[in-house]
């Protein structure tokens, strides 16, 4: 019912198991919370002393946290002296002017924020945000010298009727036509298909390792280099069988970000 017809599929997941050791070692993992709206002041402070507290020091894995545009100075006090970096859930594509309630990526920058999630399935549904508007908020933190978390997905819709690739493909070119290939030397790119996010399904390793993979293909040079994060239900329970494989460099989670221990547990699983 998932496979894809028109692509070969990824090697089986034993074939990419062997693989991933000498593939994951050109690549740090990276593992980003995104809070989504969520939190308090009261809330937050305890979670992020856990999180601080359990991330310290030098570690084999990144770690960013996304809050709510509210909290992000708040975020970044309580993150002083961790090795947690603070990150932005998403941000307009001017550069300024009279767009009330929007937040420029100069502005992010300000505050030291040093990931930007761009193109999130929530906002793409609910904000009707379009693949070419997308494209210019990549351009625009890219301008403001901060880190695009670029994400991609497809409805299950798409994944039912085998037009999953055809549909990150056609994600992925926007942007490449608008800003080229090579400055995906500073990006990340992070597949969250749609069905999975915030369901509780998750998708088989072998079904993920399939889009990352071809995710990659469309790099060219950059391929083995630029880090694609893995987003849908992940958990402790699934995160390392997750992080093993080949072309999967770690993990965009939503509602695991918002409980200390099992954020850690997958940090952990990252490294």
């Amino acid at each position: 019912m998932f496979k894809s017809s028109w692509l070969p599929l990824a090697p089986a997941l034993g074939e990419v198991l062997l693989l991933s050791k000498a593939s994951n070692a050109k690549r740090r993992q990276l593992v980003v919370g995104n809070w989504k709206m969520n939190g308090s002041l009261n809330e937050n402070a305890g979670l992020l002393a856990k999180i601080a507290a359990g991330w310290h020091g030098a570690h084999n894995a990144d770690v960013v946290i996304c809050p709510p545009f509210p909290y992000l100075m708040h975020t970044q006090n309580a993150l002083l002296g961790s090795a947690v970096v603070l990150g932005a859930q998403t941000v307009n594509e001017h550069a300024k002017g009279a767009y009330t309630g929007e937040v420029s990526a100069s502005m992010l920058a300000d505050l030291d924020c040093k990931f930007v999630i761009i193109g999130h399935n929530e906002r793409r549904r609910m904000q009707h945000e379009s693949d070419l508007q997308v494209a210019q908020k990549f351009e625009a933190v890219q301008k403001a010298g901060l880190t695009p978390i670029l994400c991609v997905g497809e409805s299950l819709e798409d994944r039912e009727q085998g037009k999953h690739l055809e549909t990150i493909s056609r994600q992925l070119n926007i942007v490449f036509a608008h800003t080229g290939k090579d400055v995906f030397d500073n990006a990340v790119l992070a597949y969250e298909p749609v069905w999975a996010v915030g369901t509780g399904k998750t998708a088989t390793p072998e079904q993920a390792e399939e889009v990352h993979k071809f995710m990659r293909s469309q790099l060219g040079v950059l391929a083995d280099s630029i880090r694609i994060l893995y987003g849908g239900s992940v958990k402790a329970h699934n995160a390392r069988q997750l992080f093993a494989l080949a072309d999967i460099d770690g993990a965009l989670l939503g509602g695991a970000s918002l409980d200390a221990d099992e954020f850690l547990a997958i940090c952990k699983a990252a490294e």
